[in-house]
């Protein structure tokens, strides 16, 4: 079951090989009241302990698979539904140290009902999250 929140308290960890991590991931819900298509997502601002990771960049992963920004930009089949989580895929080479990150989002998401000049709408949540192995 997901929490309420954007940012969900579990799903917040380091990924790739030990060792050798390739960058940490964040778990969220979907941002909007009704599933939506991933080409109405238009990213994900992450910032962690004041380390700002652009939406342009960021990756975004849900059932295994993972898209780019570009890819969900083109994407006309795949949906995000609302009882689903998604992750935020963010590359920092080595991943987080272990501890308590101060984690913070801006989801970017479009409307259909909007004129495309004015509709990204931005949702802020923030909050504390813990990589407990490296």
């Amino acid at each position: 079951m997901l929490e309420h929140q954007l940012i969900q308290s579990t799903g917040f960890r380091n990924f790739g090989p030990v060792g050798a991590r390739e960058g940490f991931a964040i778990r969220i819900r979907i941002p909007n009241y009704h599933g939506t298509r991933l080409s109405q997502l238009d990213g994900f601002d992450v910032t962690v302990d004041g380390v700002f990771y652009d939406h342009e960049i960021n990756r975004f992963g849900i059932r295994g698979e993972v898209y780019t920004m570009a890819e969900m930009r083109e994407e006309t089949t795949a949906r995000w539904g609302l009882t689903e989580w998604g992750e935020i895929l963010v590359d920092k080479p080595g991943g987080l140290e272990p501890g308590v990150h101060k984690i913070e989002v801006l989801a970017r998401i479009r409307y259909s009902y909007f004129p495309p000049d004015v509709h990204i709408f931005p949702m802020h949540a923030e909050r504390y999250g813990t990589i407990c192995i490296a």
